[in-house]
């Protein structure tokens, strides 16, 4: 069977095609991926928790799962590894579903231009909780979000700003006891 022609005289080959070339047991399958997100260390315990209620999901919705993704991060953080590979997986064609069990669960902000990647590129995305908010309650979750994120990076600052202030403040009382010493 020959591949058609697109009128800018390109191939275009479908599965068929593929199958000619690798029997069917060898064409990779399209993954479904459970993603699982914490925002910190402390949060761990409900890992355990998200997970049994978004296998029950799963198994009603009659879901096969491949893969489970846990990752610690905020959803502000876009360079968080699992989540980038993820993406990856999703471009690439090789996510046929992805399950969470809340939309901030994959992204704080953005989350409508990654329904649309998923779209564009053959993934489904199920969300298991889809509690809809007025358009001031979501406001006000988005502000409180900035606000927390932000506090939480002022108060690393501050304490990176101490512990660099104790280093210096003990460097020269070493070596006021290291010139006594000799």
């Amino acid at each position: 069977m020959r591949p058609s022609r697109t009128p800018t005289n390109r191939r275009v080959y479908t599965d068929e095609h593929l199958y000619q070339v690798l029997p069917r047991g060898q064409v990779a399958q399209r993954a479904t991926v459970v993603y699982m997100r914490l925002s910190s260390q402390a949060q761990k315990p409900d890992l355990a928790t998200q997970r049994a209620v978004l296998e029950q999901f799963c198994a009603a919705r009659g879901l096969t799962v491949t893969q489970w993704v846990s990752e610690i991060g905020g959803g502000l953080n876009f360079k968080r590894p699992k989540f980038l590979a993820l993406v990856d997986r999703i471009v690439t064609n090789q996510v046929a579903v992805l399950v969470i069990v809340h939309k901030d669960r994959l992204v704080q902000f953005g989350f409508d231009l990654l329904s649309h990647l998923c779209r564009t590129h053959g993934c489904e995305l199920l969300v298991m909780n889809t509690e809809t908010l007025s358009p001031e309650q979501e406001m006000v979750q988005d502000l409180m979000t900035i606000t927390h994120c932000f506090s939480a990076r002022l108060y690393g600052l501050r304490n990176s700003r101490k512990a660099l202030q104790k280093a210096l403040s003990d460097a020269p009382s070493a070596q006021d006891s290291s010139q006594s010493h000799a």
